[in-house]
């Protein structure tokens, strides 16, 4: 049996941290229908189909008009098996359709009701509509980003604020489902994209603290300038990724690559070598450069230094099937599946409306 097995989501977002959210909460086991607006429903089927697919697998996908008395009445026929409601709108739609949580949790006292924004509910933003990259800007995490010696910059592949609330969304569900099994309550939670990402900056603010870096520019070098750490070329043109943080790992380097210029007792201090990081960085590159990528793989593979070479999106189900952590969804489709396998998960389930829906 899934996890999840017998939790009914009614599921009213739309584009990705919602039904990512929901997607996630399908491959555990429950039931998700999803509500769209007419006339062609959830906006990514237009703006982004690849990624409405990649969200969707596994929904029951209906159109309701929100605004007519016989949507309305569909809804409510439809929330008294449900445990959970998502929703997306900007603060205040839900209200004026009289389907906000206040509303609805007299009449439904266990539904769990999640609100995902970008701002919260709550707060001077709270209606300021907003992408990825402007939570990543009020997080904090956007300043950190880019090159060591560079000015901030969106550099990096993922909508990495959308995914995080949805993950903490995802925790909070599933906590609310396990904390509704003591109290018999449902509960409204509020939850905000620019929030969850500055959770995650926790860390970053710990090791600033302890080490007195207040100026940006001491936070960023802090961050992105590490000796032995990033991205280098191969003479075949593949690119490795070679991460040489700790003393021992460091010292296998150094064997491997031949790097007598820094071989010395004193480049077994790491600050000693985060001093002088930028020149750690372009010596290994030179060295690098004159191996091809398997060879050199191979070589620190054996000497059990950390090293990876670059898997380009398109091979990644093949490199991880290859590696014996396939990956590949139970449902048979090209994309990743929940990467934790709980008891009774890949089940056989019927694909539902999804397609053409």
């Amino acid at each position: 049996m899934a996890p999840l097995n017998g939790i009914r989501i009614l599921d009213f977002t739309e584009l990705l941290p919602g039904p990512f959210l929901s997607q996630n909460l399908v491959e555990l086991g429950a039931i998700v229908t999803k509500v769209e607006r007419p006339p062609h429903g959830d906006n990514a089927r237009l703006m982004a189909p690849g990624v409405f697919k990649a969200v969707n697998r596994g929904k029951d996908c209906v159109r309701i008009d929100l605004k007519s008395a016989e949507g309305r009445e569909q809804v409510e026929r439809m929330l008294g098996d449900a445990d959970v409601l998502l929703e997306a709108y900007r603060p205040g739609v839900m209200k004026r359709l009289g389907l906000d949580y206040g509303t609805l949790s007299a009449r439904f006292p266990r539904l769990i009701y999640a609100s995902l924004s970008g701002y919260g509910q709550e707060g001077v933003r709270a209606l300021w509509p907003g992408h990825d990259l402007n939570y990543q800007a009020t997080s904090g995490a956007l300043a950190l980003s880019g090159l060591p010696e560079g000015r901030p910059e969106h550099v990096f592949g993922l909508p990495v604020a959308d995914l995080c609330g949805s993950m903490y969304g995802l925790s909070a569900v599933l906590a609310a489902l396990v904390q509704r099994g003591q109290t018999g309550r449902g509960q409204h939670l509020d939850i905000a994209l620019a929030d969850c990402l500055a959770h995650w900056m926790n860390p970053r603010l710990g090791s600033f603290e302890a080490q007195g870096l207040d100026a940006l520019a001491e936070q960023r070098s802090d961050v992105l300038d590490k000796p032995a750490y990033g991205v280098f070329r191969c003479r075949d043109g593949q690119d490795i990724t070679i991460c040489a943080l700790e003393n021992h790992f460091w010292q296998r380097l150094v064997e491997v690559l031949s790097l007598d210029a820094v071989a010395g007792i004193e480049w077994m201090d790491y600050e000693h070598r985060a001093a002088k990081a930028a020149s750690i960085r372009g010596l290994i590159a030179e060295r690098v450069l004159q191996r091809d990528s398997a060879e050199l793989h191979d070589a620190l593979v054996a000497a059990d230094v950390p090293v990876m070479r670059l898997v380009m999106p398109s091979d990644l189900l093949r490199a991880s099937a290859m590696a014996g952590r396939s990956l590949q969804a139970h449902d048979g489709s090209d994309f990743v599946r929940f990467p934790v396998q709980l008891e009774g998960m890949g089940a056989d389930r019927a694909a539902s409306g999804t397609e053409g829906a």
